[in-house]
C-alpha cells in the first residue's frame, strides 16, 4: 500500500497546535450533564411507570383473547392459565434473566364471565403500593391500584 502522506507534508503538520479541551473542562461538562439528568428524573418517573404498565395491559388483553377462544370451544371460561395456553414469563424478581414485572392470575371464571388480575412484583415509584390491573369478559380493562 502506498504511503499517502509524504515526509515533507508530515513536517508541515508537526509544528501545528491542535485545539482541544482539557480534562478539567470535560469533567465540568460531565458534572453539568449529571445535574441536568438528576433534575429531569423526577419529571420522567411517572412516564417510566406508565410504560411499565403497558406490559400488564398487553398481558391481560392476551389472556382475554385466550379466554374468549376457550369459551367458543367449551362454552365456559377457564380458571386455569395453562389450559388456555398462557405461559407466565420469568419474573424479574426470580431470576437474573427474568423479564416480567407482573404476575397474572385468574380470580374467577364460570359460564357467565371471568376476572383476571395482573399484579406488579416491583414497586415502581417506591411508595409501598404495587400496581394492579384487571380485565373481565367484556374487555373492561381497569387499573385497580395506581403506582
Amino acid at each position: 500500500m502506498k504511503n499517502l502522506v509524504s515526509g515533507s507534508t508530515r513536517r508541515k503538520f508537526s509544528g501545528l497546535k491542535v485545539k482541544s479541551f482539557t480534562l478539567s473542562e470535560l469533567l465540568v461538562v460531565l458534572v453539568i450533564i449529571g445535574i441536568l439528568v438528576l433534575m429531569a428524573l423526577p419529571v420522567l418517573m411517572p412516564l417510566i411507570s406508565r410504560t411499565r404498565s403497558v406490559e400488564a395491559k398487553q398481558g391481560l388483553k392476551h389472556i382475554y383473547t385466550l379466554e374468549k377462544t376457550f369459551f367458543y370451544e367449551f362454552s365456559k371460561y377457564s380458571s386455569d392459565l395453562e389450559k388456555i395456553g398462557f405461559e407466565q414469563e420469568k419474573l424479574i424478581t426470580e431470576t437474573s434473566d427474568g423479564k416480567s414485572n407482573y404476575t397474572f392470575e385468574i380470580i374467577s371464571a364460570d359460564t357467565r364471565g371471568f376476572l383476571v388480575k395482573a399484579t406488579a412484583v416491583v414497586d415502581f415509584d417506591g411508595d409501598g403500593e404495587f400496581n394492579v390491573w384487571e380485565i373481565n369478559e367484556n374487555n373492561d380493562l381497569v387499573e385497580v391500584v395506581k403506582d
